[in-house]
């Protein structure tokens, strides 16, 4: 399996990468701001599983295409903005009933649909993508064999320093828009803020090129 030096290096760069705000924590951070803790930690939660599909993916050697072919990153890379773009816009729009929602007066997001829309961000987002199928591969030793095993449990180190770190950015915006939740015109401005951020984050993921 992996060497023990391997791994700290690798769980460093991770973490440098993590911790800098990108598609997926800015996502999270939009969802706290708008639905709260929970819809924050689901959020995470499925930001990591659909990560780990792209562990998976290069492991068994369909990330080299994505890296390779201009084509098919650019297609990933527009749809996962564009979905971004979809989901802001709609957090703007109902920025307007979430007074309701404080009070217990409608029905909480579902916890299946905010686990899928964290999901397929997590899986489009080109920061990890390029992570995954330029980066990870070389911290693979193949004169230890088990190369696959070996990606998949670098990945797992990367997913569990993300989960960390996102559900961290999560819950501190979540306990800011508390605040907000004391006066409804704030409450339903935070929506919009939200709403606006997921917004820029997709045109910013749409105009981010290859670093070829």
């Amino acid at each position: 399996m992996v060497s023990l030096d391997r791994l700290l290096a690798f769980a460093a760069m991770s973490f440098l990468l993590i911790v800098v705000p990108g598609p997926s924590v800015l996502f999270v951070v939009g969802r706290a701001l708008s639905q709260g803790r929970r819809a924050a930690l689901t959020t995470v939660v499925g930001n990591t599983l659909g990560a780990y599909v792209l562990v998976v993916a290069v492991a068994l050697g369909v990330g080299a295409i994505v890296e390779r072919s201009v084509l098919v990153f650019t297609v990933i890379k527009l749809v996962g903005a564009a979905y971004l773009i979809h989901l802001g816009i709609k957090a703007v729009r109902r920025r307007g009933v979430m007074p309701l929602a404080a009070d217990g007066d409608a029905p909480p997001a579902s916890g299946s649909r905010t686990l899928w829309e964290g999901f397929a961000v997590g899986v489009a987002n080109p920061k990890t993508i390029v992570f995954f199928a330029a980066v990870l591969p070389q911290f693979v030793d193949h004169g230890r064999g088990q190369v696959v095993a070996q990606m998949l449990l670098l990945g797992l180190v990367f997913n569990a320093i993300a989960v960390v770190c996102d559900s961290v950015w999560g819950l501190a915006a979540a306990t800011a828009r508390n605040w907000f939740a004391r006066s409804p015109k704030r409450y339903a401005a935070v929506g919009g803020v939200g709403g606006f951020t997921m917004i820029g984050l997709g045109v910013t993921v749409a105009a981010t090129g290859r670093a070829d």
